[in-house]
């Protein structure tokens, strides 16, 4: 048989987009700060510098207490610190997955919708071959 012939035979190697992979990434990040994962996650870019992930019902047994109790500014206050307490871990597979670096993470969560919660990274500048570019921001 060919070489040609072969390729063909052979089933496609799959390949998983970025944004599929920094979805996966952002889930497992919330499976191990907080003992579960979201049911969705998906990301996408909002423009050239901004990475935008939505996850979907990412709350806790015990924060759904916290709603069903009307806490929802003690919910907020508790999932904030520990989002920021871990900045590195969110910023660390941005970086690895772009090859860019963070400028800024942002993250928020509404406890009024199921713990929506959406992370959001502004990436410094490209320099138009992918790579960094602090230059561009200073």
């Amino acid at each position: 048989m060919s070489a040609d012939r072969e390729q063909f035979d052979r089933p496609p190697t799959p390949v998983v987009s970025i944004l599929a992979q920094l979805a996966n990434e952002m889930v497992r990040l919330y499976k191990d700060q907080f003992g579960r994962g979201p049911t969705q996650a998906r990301a996408s870019w909002a423009s050239d510098d901004v990475l935008v992930v939505v996850l979907e019902d990412t709350l806790t047994p015990a924060e759904r207490n916290l709603v069903r109790m009307g806490e929802h500014a003690r919910l907020r206050e508790t999932r904030m610190f520990f989002q920021y307490s871990s900045v590195p871990e969110f910023i660390e597979p941005v970086e690895r997955l772009t090859g860019r670096t963070v400028r800024s993470f942002v993250s928020g969560t509404d406890t009024r919708v199921d713990g929506l919660s959406v992370e959001t990274f502004l990436l410094y500048p490209s320099n138009g071959d992918g790579r960094i570019s602090r230059a561009a921001a200073s």
